[in-house]
């Protein structure tokens, strides 16, 4: 069992919601990967943001330290079970921790979209109308289908990927939230089991 690396993220309170009981074994860690990968797919096909600014906005919490440059976040990346050419890099708790709150910190600030493209989904479900019919969701289920298929070494039909990429905008609304990163962490444990 890898030993938990300190640093000085562990005193601030955001860093300490994300507690852990136990340290996860090696399959749970790689559906914590994978499930992270998922969320970053879909907040980066929905708010068009880059590499850079997920740096920036590691930078913004103090998480230099575990992602410093574009490099080590596309290694983070590819170590999830579901990438194309995966296991470059073994990602640890730390490091999840650290995409988790980059995550909720990313969220936050493109809240008012992340809204808008849940309230248009809820209206057009509400009139048994399709996604694709508004612009801003068509974009981001053919983003996020393009990216995955691009992406991913797992296959999905058109339609898995559009049911998918549509549960992870509901899930970012709540990862927006004020405790969001929280509600992540919570949720990618509960998954990873």
């Amino acid at each position: 069992m890898p030993a938990i690396v300190k640093s000085s993220t562990d005193q601030s309170p955001a860093w300490a919601e994300l507690a852990l009981t136990r340290q996860p074994d090696s399959h749970q860690l790689d559906n914590i990967k994978a499930q992270l990968d998922l969320v970053l797919l879909a907040l980066e096909m929905l708010t068009q943001i880059s590499s850079e600014a997920m740096l920036q906005a590691a930078t913004e919490l103090n998480l230099s330290d575990l992602l410093a440059d574009r490099v080590a976040l596309w290694r983070l990346r590819q170590s999830s079970p579901l990438r194309r050419g995966q296991g470059r890099k073994r990602m640890d708790v730390e490091e999840a921790r650290a995409l988790v709150l980059i995550v909720h910190h990313l969220a936050k600030q493109h809240q008012e979209l992340i809204r808008r493209a849940v309230a248009l989904l809820e209206q057009l479900s509400e009139q048994n109308r399709a996604p694709h019919e508004a612009a801003l969701l068509g974009d981001y289920l053919d983003d996020f289908s393009n990216a995955y298929e691009e992406r991913m070494e797992a296959t999905a039909t058109p339609a898995q990927l559009s049911h998918l990429a549509l549960k992870l905008l509901i899930d970012l609304l709540f990862y927006s939230a004020p405790s969001g990163s929280r509600r992540l962490w919570m949720a990618l444990l509960d998954r990873s089991l």
